[in-house]
């Protein structure tokens, strides 16, 4: 079982998200979303898993937490 840093999602609402993405960087987010199945055993779509993503990302960006936010 991999080691996430994204823990399993909440049960929640789902909400429509459209973004533009680089070819690589939706590609890393595909396979992002194929390990989260392989280790959790459940099939999240990429657009779930993203505000869950920048979520984690926020909460743990030092330089955000010390003085970042408005």
């Amino acid at each position: 079982m991999a080691d996430l840093k994204l823990a399993k999602l909440p049960d929640r609402t789902p909400v429509k998200l459209t973004i533009t993405l680089g070819a690589e960087l939706n590609l890393s987010l595909k396979e992002y979303a194929d390990l989260y199945e392989a280790t959790y055993g459940a099939a999240e779509q990429v657009v779930d898993l993203i505000p869950y993503m920048l979520e984690a990302f926020l909460q743990s960006d030092k330089g955000f937490a010390r003085g970042g936010r408005k």
